[in-house]
């Protein structure tokens, strides 16, 4: 049996990359012969200095990928972000601290390079608390059912003056990403796309699915003026049932919409296509506005609703001092880190046009752990349910509350991505 210390955890070298995306097939329950236009794929945007392996005589047992990334922080300020992709490891070699230890060298490096945050999508809960993070973000998916809306079956588009286009993919890579970063700078929770994102989810040549690709239908919803507000990628499935009757359901891949009347209009829409008689909308936030701009809200029946973005606060001080409050007051928290790379206590002072945030040898009014921290730095988590669960521990009587006026936002935060 193979010893812990035998186990060499470091960054990988370029030539080190088909045998690390081989290892990540196999974690992933993927195919581990990995074909050669992947691999050149993935060549390509793989760092090696961010990218880091465990080799156990030479053979890669566990996976780990870092890249940078801005999130937008409450009030819209983006933060750099370390976003962390791609873990994994084979199941030979489980339990043996190897998650752990690509972990502490990667957040290590995001402290020193002056990343604010880490940033990941779980795929099981309980794996990475014991790390810092918090779930930050939760996203929630509808099923609505077409024919309960109440909307008018003879729809012909919105009574706004705007129109909806169905366009191609070369379109979309056109418009889709002003527009989201119009989307992200205006959505606590938001990340930022770069441009293989467009290119994996428009299809482009080159580029690995890892399913076989389908083309969407594109739609985009123009102003009166015009101008570009909203964006929808839809696939529809053929199910004409028992009674040669047509049951299809439109799935949503990813919607963005700036104004309230792109919104409107896309989900009105999705939902007066012919022989389309559910849409899925895909994963929105969990205060979306899409039961409500049905005339019957009970058409749009939640299916799925999850933690989505989990958060790493790594610099307490930026963190705080870059989003916004909802008052003046302030506050003193003692935020604890078994990792060492957050832990102090720290006094905020806000005002509604921004904050302070500074070290301080006060005596601290709430206690948390850093994982809890940025459960609340977003604005979606509540101190007082956190209290009530015994998850922060209030020094000063009516500490909690005082942080729910401060912290909590009046829309939930939301990420619409997965990476």
């Amino acid at each position: 049996m193979t010893h812990r210390g035998d186990i060499d955890v470091r960054a990988i070298t370029k030539s080190e990359i088909p045998d690390w995306i081989r290892a990540l097939s196999t974690g992933f329950l993927r195919p581990p012969a990995v074909p050669e236009s992947e691999i050149a794929d993935r060549s390509s945007y793989i760092v090696p200095e961010r990218t880091l392996g465990a080799f156990d005589a030479g053979r890669c047992v566990a996976t780990f990928r870092s890249f940078p990334q801005e999130l937008t922080a409450v009030g819209g300020t983006p933060v750099p972000a370390d976003a962390i992709s791609n873990v994994t490891v084979t199941a030979t070699h489980r339990r043996r601290g190897l998650l752990t230890r690509m972990m502490a060298t990667d957040l290590t490096a995001a402290k020193e390079r002056g990343d604010v945050v880490a940033t990941l999508i779980a795929a099981e809960y309980p794996i990475y608390g014991r790390y810092g993070f918090g779930p930050a973000t939760t996203a929630t998916e509808w099923t609505i059912d077409v024919p309960r809306t109440g909307l008018d079956p003879r729809w012909q588009g919105p009574s706004d003056g705007g129109r909806i286009d169905l366009v191609d993919a070369e379109d979309v890579r056109k418009i889709g990403p002003e527009l989201h970063e119009r989307l992200r700078r205006a959505q606590p929770g938001a990340v930022s796309r770069d441009e293989r994102w467009w290119r994996l989810n428009t299809g482009a040549p080159g580029v690995t699915q890892l399913s076989p690709w389908t083309e969407p239908f594109y739609a985009v919803y123009r102003s009166s003026s015009g101008e570009a507000e909203g964006l929808v990628s839809y696939e529809s499935d053929d199910n004409w049932g028992d009674a040669k009757q047509p049951l299809n359901t439109a799935a949503v891949n990813w919607l963005i919409a700036v104004t309230p009347a792109a919104e409107r209009a896309l989900w009105h829409y999705l939902c007066s296509i012919d022989w389309i008689t559910k849409v899925k909308t895909g994963w929105r936030a969990p205060d979306d506005l899409v039961p409500h701009l049905l005339p019957d809200p009970r058409a749009a029946r939640i299916t799925t609703q999850a933690d989505w973005l989990w958060v790493r606060i790594l610099d307490v001080v930026r963190a705080l001092e870059a989003r916004t409050y909802g008052g003046s007051g302030s506050l003193v928290l003692e935020v604890n880190d078994r990792d060492g790379l957050s832990a102090g206590r720290y006094r905020l002072e806000t005002e509604p046009d921004g904050a302070s945030c500074a070290p301080t040898t006060q005596d601290a009014e709430l206690v948390l752990d850093v994982g809890e921290l940025a459960a609340l730095w977003l604005g979606d988590e509540s101190a007082v349910r956190l209290a009530a669960l015994g998850r922060v521990r209030e020094e000063r009587e009516g500490a909690a509350s005082v942080a729910d006026a401060l912290l909590r936002t009046s829309r939930r935060p939301w990420c619409p991505d997965i990476f």
